[in-house]
């Protein structure tokens, strides 16, 4: 029986090597910040970028240069896992001349799927490429995904993999920053990408047929088509109660949850999104739809509550209920918060990678 070496060293592919502002990046930065704050332990694990930041016409470079960095580590004897992050379209494209690299020099990999949109993007017709992605999937030694609606379609998809799945849903810190709240006046809170995947749309819709109801504000922050939901948010009348600040960065991230009381992000489409798992760990009421594997965490009715996609009248009665009820926004909030510190905080995500590391090794 071959015995597990007592210390591995890991390349870890990420979009922009943990500065990015997209949510596989925030997800890294937070795993390699944990492992830091851990310090010396059986793993060591480098963060390097697979995209770039900028235009997406550069990315291929960047996914070359991992590979090389690859044969350099693998020529010196430094590297002993590869963890590949893993989502659609451009993501995917790249992740397959990796993780062919990493075969050739027979490097074991993992991968970790993120992808919001992937059984859309990898389904039943997808030819040669859907081909070339399940040889990916299946010749992985370790395969994380982030909730059981993944695992069972990587299983389905990709059966040589069925047995080499773990499930390993986001993490976040508990805030630094005390929980305040609104005060007299209940914040409504979106974080994400404003867009038609997110649910932008029908949040305005939402918010706009609240307008005449006191004791409520709304912000609505990131990046994407914040110039178009300003002029809808203007045209719908809802300029004094609704914030459109864009992107913000994770100290402004950290005050807006800190002063918000409801978080809401009504998506069609989602992995596991890390708004939601930030406003649990805060203790926010959260008001989400039930896609990707958000109803491994969201219990309806008690960690928070769930709308269909698309389904305006039902957000606004959500969102109406909890602006009315502070006894309900305590409750789910409590226990959410509960679920957070049992299931999502960081120390056991990182327990969890790291074990999905030393398995790989050889």
């Amino acid at each position: 029986m071959l015995q597990r070496p007592t210390s591995i060293q890991v390349m870890v592919a990420t979009p922009s090597a943990t500065a990015g502002q997209g949510g596989v990046d925030r997800v890294m930065a937070t795993l390699k910040s944990q492992l830091e704050r851990e310090g010396p332990s059986d793993v060591t694990a480098r963060f390097l970028p697979s995209r770039g930041p900028g235009s997406v016409l550069l990315s291929p470079f960047y996914a070359i240069g991992f590979c090389l960095r690859m044969i350099e580590a693998r020529l010196r004897g430094q590297v002993d896992v590869v963890h590949i992050n893993l989502s659609s379209f451009g993501s995917t494209y790249r992740k397959l001349v990796i993780a062919g690299c990493a075969r050739l020099l027979l490097i074991p990999y993992v991968l970790h799927l993120h992808g919001a949109e992937y059984q859309s993007f990898w389904h039943e017709d997808s030819g040669l490429m859907g081909v070339w992605i399940r040889h990916m999937f299946e010749h992985a030694s370790q395969v994380v995904v982030l909730g059981r609606v993944w695992r069972d379609f990587i299983a389905r998809r990709a059966p040589g993999a069925a047995d080499k799945i773990t499930i390993i849903p986001n993490a976040t810190a508990a805030p630094t920053l005390p929980h305040r709240g609104g005060g007299e006046t209940v914040h409504i809170l979106f974080l994400g990408r404003i867009g038609d995947r997110k649910g932008v749309p029908q949040l305005g819709e939402a918010l706009h047929r609240m307008r005449h109801m006191p004791g409520w504000r709304a912000t609505i922050a990131g990046d994407g088509a914040v110039e178009a939901a300003r002029t809808k948010a203007a045209e719908l009348g809802l300029t004094d109660r609704v914030a459109l600040p864009g992107w913000v960065g994770p100290e402004e991230v950290a005050q807006l949850i800190a002063s918000a009381d409801i978080l809401v992000l009504p998506s069609f489409a989602e992995n596991l999104p890390v708004s939601v798992i930030e406003g649990m760990a805060a203790g926010l009421a959260v008001v989400t739809t039930p896609v990707g594997a958000v109803e491994d965490i969201i219990v309806d009715g008690e960690t928070g509550l769930l709308v269909p996609p698309g389904d305006v009248d039902a957000l606004t009665l959500a969102l109406t209920r909890l602006v009315q009820s502070p006894q309900l926004r305590a409750e789910l909030g409590q226990n959410a918060m509960a679920v957070h510190r049992a299931r999502l905080d960081l120390a056991p995500f990182a327990q969890a990678i790291r074990e999905v590391w030393l398995a790989s090794a050889r």
